[in-house]
């Protein structure tokens, strides 16, 4: 028995047949499924069953952190090096208020960029899947791929919603 999986892209002239052609192969089971589209389309997303962003708990992290790691810094280096002026205490919350906001700010904006590239699994030294210029400038396009006994109802699908083209297996015409 073989793994290898076959795909198929269409290429759709209306947002509502990609959308819908996205929710059918949804409930049929496929969830290798990936979308194209010339703008950021919200109802696209929805269909493929996407959340809010984990980059926001990155984010959070590292803001905490960085928040933990600027009050031990100040408070470690107070009381490492005490300097008694004018009868004020050596751990005055006040003057530590700015290194712990700078150092909440720097982390969390590390961590966030630490979570993108995390989410967006770069590197990825895996083959690309296949584009179409066309995605580009006005069409939307829907990849999916199946195991081979299930590629023919994937194909079928995608046909019942007209697509403007509908091209089988393109990512092992790119590589052969």
């Amino acid at each position: 028995m073989s793994t290898a999986r076959k795909g198929v892209l269409a290429s759709f002239e209306y947002l509502d047949s990609t959308v819908d052609s996205i929710k059918q192969l949804k409930a049929q089971g496929f969830d290798e499924i990936t979308a194209f589209a010339p703008f950021p389309e919200h109802h696209i997303e929805h269909a493929l069953g996407y959340g809010n962003s984990p980059v926001r708990l990155f984010t959070l992290v590292g803001g905490l952190t960085g928040m933990a790691t600027g009050l031990a810094f100040t408070t470690f280096t107070a009381m490492d090096w005490p300097l008694v002026t004018g009868g004020k205490p050596i751990l005055s919350i006040p003057a530590f208020v700015i290194p712990t906001f700078e150092m909440t700010i720097l982390f969390g904006a590390l961590f966030t960029v630490v979570g993108v590239f995390w989410n967006m699994r770069i590197p990825d030294i895996r083959s690309q899947v296949v584009y179409d210029p066309e995605f580009s400038s006005g069409r939307f396009g829907v990849y999916v791929t199946a195991a081979p006994e299930r590629f023919d109802e994937a194909r079928q699908i995608l046909e019942a919603h007209a697509p403007a083209r509908l091209q089988d297996d393109p990512e092992a015409e790119a590589h052969g």
